[in-house]
């Protein structure tokens, strides 16, 4: 009856959520966990011991729902439980199928399925398949690296003896194949821009008169990308900050315009929100750095402005983004009569 009113509360947790993208928990995943396990067999009392395990399995992003398989396998240490000082302890083997929906770097999910339970020790003549039954939360601090908090149930029994466990655990889980994708250039010409130099004027012919105009050229250089749902600069931003850097020493009378952008999940309020700490985020450095505060203007563009493919990883990898852009002066030589 127990194991029927949670599956029934999971599920009615999980319909009341609202459903969002699935794709930054897709894909292949492996993890370790360790935690306590509550244990008891009929007749004698509940204790508690250390459990540890691993799993691994594979996530599958349906219309924003996530659906997974895993495998696991649990090792729980032994007790002394009375009356009797009987000391026992188990282990888990099993499969399980999984529902989840994500919202932003979080994941709450169920999970169902069918496990082995071997008693051990004083209770190793238990043994039994059972429903499998679970509940957690993980979330995604880097692409490729989650933590997660779940409770799982199960029960083997032989005769008239039954062992319940009910294990707590902390685990950390790795999906492979999440390496950010560094983002490719949002505006053409911001490359050509800090190599280009100005074509000499050709020598003037006899009797021809030149003269010395200023042009405006307007300039953005790839400032930052940043991790899903994060304003922090990573070591690969600094870096292209750097750049900015080297082009804000050369052109010290420039202005820059610091633009901060995200991928498209998430609401438009909160997108905008992110957009501007982004920004402010990159502000911060060039002034840590030297460049003067007033010469720096700090917006944010929210996920208005995408330069690639929000419905794929790499292409909101991309997105998330922060661009400087300004105006420089160059000199042009022309003919006194054009």
């Amino acid at each position: 009856m127990k194991k029927h009113t949670l599956h029934i509360a999971l599920a009615a947790a999980l319909s009341t959520m609202t459903a969002a993208q699935a794709d930054e928990f897709s894909g292949s995943w492996l993890g370790g966990k360790i935690g306590s396990n509550r244990s008891d067999v009929t007749a004698l009392d509940t204790k508690s011991a250390t459990t540890y395990g691993l799993e691994g399995g594979h996530n599958w992003d349906v219309g924003g729902f996530l659906l997974g398989v895993n495998g696991f396998a649990d090792f729980n240490d032994k007790a002394t439980h009375n009356p009797g000082s009987v000391n026992y302890g188990s282990n888990t083997y099993g499969f399980d199928a999984k529902l989840g929906l994500p919202s932003r770097s979080w994941l709450p999910y169920a999970k169902l399925g069918i496990a082995r339970v071997n008693g051990t020790g004083g209770a190793s003549a238990i043994g039994d398949n059972d429903m499998h039954l679970g509940l957690g939360l993980e979330y995604k601090f880097t692409p490729s690296w989650s933590i997660a908090g779940e409770y799982t149930t199960s029960s083997g029994k032989t005769g008239a003896a039954k062992l319940n466990n009910n294990n707590f655990t902390v685990g950390l889980n790795y999906y492979f194949g999440k390496t950010p994708v560094a983002a490719a250039a949002p505006v053409a010409e911001k490359k050509a821009e800090l190599r280009s130099i100005p074509a000499p004027a050709p020598e003037p012919a006899p009797n021809e008169t030149w003269k010395t105009l200023l042009e405006n050229k307007p300039v953005c250089i790839e400032g930052a990308n940043f991790e899903f749902d994060s304003a922090k600069l990573r070591n690969t931003a600094i870096r292209k900050l750097d750049e900015v850097m080297g082009f804000a020493d050369k052109y010290r009378d420039a202005q820059l315009k610091v633009e901060g952008h995200t991928d498209s999940i998430g609401t438009k309020d909160y997108n905008q929100k992110l957009s501007e700490r982004r920004a402010e985020s990159v502000k911060a450095y060039l002034v840590k750095k030297g460049v003067a505060a007033e010469r720096i203007t700090a917006m944010g563009r929210g996920e208005e402005q995408p330069v690639a493919d929000n419905k794929t990883a790499e292409g909101r990898a991309q997105n998330r983004r922060v661009e400087v852009c300004s105006t420089i002066k160059l000199e042009k030589k022309v003919r006194a009569d054009q």
